[in-house]
């Protein structure tokens, strides 16, 4: 399992932020349409807002940040019991403290491949070494790392205004349109409080550059041996989901890059899994993949392939809709139909996108279907 489900001091304050934020957007929403004749419920939307902004920035990120700090992190004990605890372990501060250090410095700045070539360095020497302690140093640190910038990406897509996220129209959309609205005219209140959050770029966590990290950190968990760690994380993200169908191109292209990565890593798994099970996949790796499926193949579908250079190449394209198609055949009848059903409703929305194609695996399924029907 990963460092979220293992550490009470992690899981808390994420917890925490997201009962906040849902009861903070059902607060604006109830408000809405009273706030404009009633200037003290503009008042009152107004500090909800401030509430919301304030939990998103500092909550997820900050506790996260001094609980590792802290030394709080742990693994369970391998099957030979050769190690038991890892807690409290110097290099292990060192690696987080550097990749907290890899969110927060701007790209533009001369200092940031240095920081992030030296916690490559550790990275690479704890995974060359042998040493099993070592290796879950790896694990637990760079878990820690991609759920906080998954977080961080999170907050920053939430407080961007309508320029970096565009209406995606009805439903939740609308909740998260109001809200940006909510958070735009609050901006000009208490300038120094604001100041440091209208500039995102200023503390270097562009949205795009924070995408850019969790394929980083994905990529460093995979070379080490722990994609199911980053492949869980992705499958439970789901308010990052939802703003990521309303970012701007050049992040959306990001996100799909990250969610082919992790699709391709999901697909290596299920080939382990069956070789180890003989042919049969655990239930909750199976849950695993069908949030992963049902979370991010409407962006695989709503982002287009780039308007200056392809987001992906035309091989890439072709092997992760070849590792879709492997994943859904994999699932439960009723599973695939509700995969297929979301894949066709966005597949066909967006008639600028032609990407993913699954007609292949729709009609395998269809057959199935019928066949349930006929005479044995």
């Amino acid at each position: 399992m990963g460092l979220i489900e293992n550490s009470p001091t992690i899981l808390v304050p994420l917890l925490l932020r997201n009962l906040v934020s849902h009861a903070l957007i059902y607060a604006d929403k109830s408000l809405f349409s009273l706030s404009e004749r009633y200037k003290l419920l503009k008042v009152i939307r107004s500090l909800i807002a401030t509430c919301f902004l304030f939990f998103l920035k500092f909550l997820p990120s900050n506790l996260l940040s001094l609980s590792l700090q802290a030394g709080d992190y742990s693994f369970k004990p391998g099957k030979n019991d050769v190690y038991a605890v890892v807690s409290g372990s110097g290099i292990g501060r060192a690696l987080s403290q550097l990749l907290s250090s890899v969110n927060d410095i701007p790209v533009s700045s001369r200092k940031y491949e240095m920081v992030r070539s030296l916690a490559e360095r550790l990275i690479d020497d704890n995974n060359t070494e042998g040493v099993e302690a070592l290796r879950e140093v790896n694990r637990v640190v760079l878990s820690a790392a991609f759920s906080r910038t998954v977080c961080r990406l999170e907050a920053v897509m939430a407080e961007l205004g309508p320029d970096g996220v565009g209406y995606g129209g009805g439903g939740a959309g609308l909740v998260q349109y109001q809200m940006v609205r909510v958070l735009r005219a609050v901006r000009s209140v208490g300038n120094g409080v604001w100041r440091g959050l209208e500039d995102v770029n200023r503390s270097g966590n562009s949205a795009k550059k924070l995408a850019a990290e969790l394929l980083w950190l994905a990529q460093k968990l995979a070379a080490c041996g722990f994609a199911d760690e980053a492949v869980e994380r992705w499958a439970s993200a789901s308010n990052l989901a939802s703003l990521s169908l309303m970012a701007e191109q050049r992040l959306q292209g990001s996100l799909v890059k990250v969610s082919a990565f992790l699709f391709m890593q999901a697909k290596n798994m299920i080939m382990e899994e069956e070789s180890e099970e003989g042919n049969t996949i655990k239930e909750k790796p199976r849950q695993t993949k069908m949030k992963m499926l049902t979370l991010w193949l409407p962006l695989l579908c709503r982002a287009s392939n780039g308007s200056d250079i392809p987001v992906l190449s035309i091989s890439e394209r072709a092997e992760v809709e070849k590792v879709l198609e492997d994943v859904i055949e994999k699932l439960e009848v009723e599973e695939q139909e509700q995969v297929l059903s979301l894949w066709l409703h966005h597949f066909t929305f967006c008639p600028a996108s032609d990407w993913p194609d699954l007609h292949a695996s729709y009609a395998r399924w269809c057959t199935t279907s019928r066949n349930l029907f006929l005479p044995r």
